[in-house]
């Protein structure tokens, strides 16, 4: 596995966008945790979560999303046009830009520093959660380009990306597949009326557009983000279950010795 010496650094040609990258503290890096922060937000906080995580064997690495949102003077970013002239958010955003980026960012990441998708594991937080998972529709449209250029030895698990987990992030348009996505996926949300939140439709939306889509509701009140071990719970479980291990001395289970992250502000 070749390794990402960088922790702080970008934009570059191979990943044009600003990113923080650490190393899984166990020296093992098996699985890579792609962390998509929300709006208005930076990668710093998030890139703060990744290691406060300590995901066994999983290295991470966080995005800053591409355009600053106009206007503000603090460091806040978006990761498509989310606002119109008149400072109202738009209903319907067009992520093409930033999908186009995260492509060139994934080829680099598997051509180059050779990860597996399958072990390649997105979380993202409100629009960073919804670009995680239109991300994941754009690479398996991908994949699935390939299987038609494959040999029979072609493994459409293999070639799928690790999982994700959204957090209170839907998809941003009604899915049009030929067949579903095999990436699992874990919609974590606190019901409405809290902000954000996932609708019934969001929900269905994702469950055609992917195979297996597990859910997890949070308390009814409480900031977006989990706030609480007991809130972290069923994400930590969810990745037990899909990190990948290498046999190797002293190797321990995703949940042990896990304590639920400080809370973040930003949403």
């Amino acid at each position: 596995m070749s390794e990402i010496h960088i922790r702080e650094a970008g934009p570059s040609e191979n990943i044009p966008l600003l990113f923080s990258y650490t190393p899984s503290d166990d020296g093992t890096d098996e699985n890579l945790l792609v962390l998509f922060h929300g709006l208005g937000d930076t990668h710093i906080p998030f890139a703060k979560l990744g290691r406060q995580l300590k995901l066994p064997q999983t290295a991470t690495l966080t995005l800053r999303a591409p355009e600053k949102i106009p206007f503000l003077y603090e460091e806040a970013y978006q990761w498509y046009t989310s606002f119109d002239q008149l400072g109202e958010l738009i209903d319907r955003p067009n992520p093409t830009f930033t999908l186009e980026i995260l492509s060139k960012v994934f080829k680099h990441l598997i051509e180059d520093c050779s990860w597996p998708s399958h072990r390649i594991h997105l979380f993202g937080f409100a629009q960073g959660g919804s670009v995680a998972l239109e991300f994941g529709i754009k690479f398996w449209r991908q994949q699935q380009e390939k299987a038609k250029e494959s040999t029979p030895e072609f493994d459409i698990p293999t070639y799928s990306l690790g999982s994700i987990v959204s957090i209170s992030g839907p998809l941003l348009s009604y899915p049009t597949l030929s067949s579903s996505s095999p990436t699992p996926v874990l919609a974590v949300y606190r019901p409405p009326p809290a902000e954000p939140s996932l609708s019934p439709a969001d929900l269905a939306a994702l469950k055609k557009a992917y195979i297996s889509v597990r859910e997890a509701k949070l308390g009814a009140r409480g900031p977006g983000m989990p706030s609480s071990k007991d809130e972290w719970e069923p994400i930590m479980r969810f990745w037990s279950e899909r990190l990948s291990r290498r046999q190797v001395d002293g190797l321990y289970e995703v949940m042990s010795g896990i304590s639920a992250p400080n809370q973040l502000k930003k949403q």
